[in-house]
């Protein structure tokens, strides 16, 4: 089964808002064995929604809708899709009682245009939002089925979750089995990965396809199955993610879609370890994801953004004549931070970053992009220094990457 995915608003054409929604979707659908024929951003604008609705039924029975369906002028979805499907606007009690329960839910008073939320198309079926005041629509003719749903992230995800997807899959049932693996791997650039693979990817069933998920530095291998037999795809799958273990052995961090903090967690808490992060430029951003990962206060103690050369030296002890030596983006430097981070929050490892983000304050010896990283275990530190290329937020996530999995590999070398 295909689909289209039309995503509406002024505000994603002109950038001030970048569309989210569709590759949530797609990653969402996936597991029924749906492909994406289509994605369409386009304005609100009742001509564009329209000609965009006949484009997408022209080549898929399913097009899943975002966005203007707000309360307020600007939003013309609902009234477009009334148009398109014939009927008339309706003031729906069923909805109107859900749109009072969620404004009394967050304590705010009901206005008349949150009000106006419960007039729907005639011709839809609605979809209560329970996290939300707009509704879900749900259209059909001649078979095909359109879901227009609100654009705001939160409300889109727990309802699509909940409602949408289960009510798809009933109504568009193959009789097909769909399932997925994945390992995240690292030590390797993604063409020398697929060289290395490209036997194991030639002798594949057809039942079976590896896709490569390449980011800052990490990559998703994802073996996608589907099948009419479960227990057959089972073994198929079983059989290829062993020798996908037995190719690259340690360049796999783990099997799973996890992220690399949740892996480095885990790791600290197998060994019973703690850890701190001593950040210049990656200003805390280390930090940050580590602690979006539940239960990291069992491992993770605290972090200095030392961004400021005196705080290197007056709260990390990094020696000034040290930094006078070799300046403060430096294989010295780092060394001494993380094992002063360690001093300073009594923890049993650590990880620092100091260098260039850009886009300015780079130097001929030290150009914008150049991070020193060190990474300390017990009683060993490692260090490396990096050059990326990119703008400033790119650096400091790829910085961010490489000083996890520096101080990943060295706890995994005990």
């Amino acid at each position: 089964m295909k689909y289209s995915v039309i995503v509406i608003g002024d505000e994603l054409l002109i950038g001030q808002v970048t569309d989210t929604n569709s590759g949530w979707i797609a990653r969402e659908v996936s597991p029924l064995g749906w492909e994406a024929s289509s994605v369409k951003v386009v304005a609100d604008d009742a001509g564009e929604i329209k000609l965009a609705m006949d484009q997408a039924f022209a080549v898929t029975d399913v097009v899943l809708m975002t966005g203007g369906l707000g309360p307020t002028k600007d939003d013309i979805t609902k009234a477009t899709l009334c148009e398109y499907f014939g009927g008339e606007m309706i003031y729906d009690e069923v909805t109107a009682q859900n749109v009072l329960e969620v404004v009394n839910r967050r304590g705010i008073k009901l206005n008349e245009y949150t009000r106006m939320q419960a007039m729907v198309p005639s011709s839809c079926r609605v979809i209560q939002n329970e996290v939300g005041t707009a509704p879900f629509m749900w259209f059909e003719r001649d078979g095909k089925v359109a879901v227009s749903m609100p654009g705001v992230p939160h409300e889109m995800r727990t309802m699509m979750q909940r409602e949408v997807i289960p009510q798809l899959s009933r109504r568009f049932p193959d009789g097909m089995h769909v399932e997925h693996r994945t390992l995240m791997v690292s030590g390797i650039i993604e063409s020398a990965l697929a060289m290395k693979l490209d036997d194991f990817e030639n002798s594949l069933p057809e039942s079976l396809h590896l896709a490569y998920l390449p980011n800052e530095g990490i990559i998703r291998l994802r073996l996608d199955g589907r099948h009419s037999d479960a227990v057959v795809l089972k073994n198929q799958l079983d059989k290829a993610v062993a020798q996908l273990h037995a190719l690259l052995g340690n360049l796999i961090m783990c099997d799973g879609d996890v992220p690399l903090a949740a892996i480095l967690g885990n790791e600290l808490r197998k060994q019973g370890l703690t850890m701190a992060s001593a950040e210049s430029c990656t200003g805390g951003n280390i930090a940050h994801e580590i602690t979006r990962i539940a239960g990291s206060s069992e491992y993770f103690t605290g972090s200095v953004t030392c961004y400021d050369t005196k705080v290197k030296i007056n709260q990390l002890g990094v020696p000034q004549e040290v930094v006078d030596e070799y300046t403060v983006v430096s294989q010295p430097v780092v060394e001494q931070m993380v094992q002063g981070v360690c001093d300073l929050l009594g923890c049993d490892c650590s990880v620092a970053t100091s260098g260039v983000a850009g886009p300015g304050g780079g130097t001929e010896e030290t150009p914008v992009g150049t991070v020193w990283m060190a990474a300390k275990a017990g009683n060993r530190v490692v260090s490396q220094v990096k050059r990326f290329p990119g703008d400033r937020d790119r650096v400091i996530n790829r910085a961010t990457t490489e000083a996890m999995l520096l101080l990943l590999n060295l706890l995994q070398e005990e």
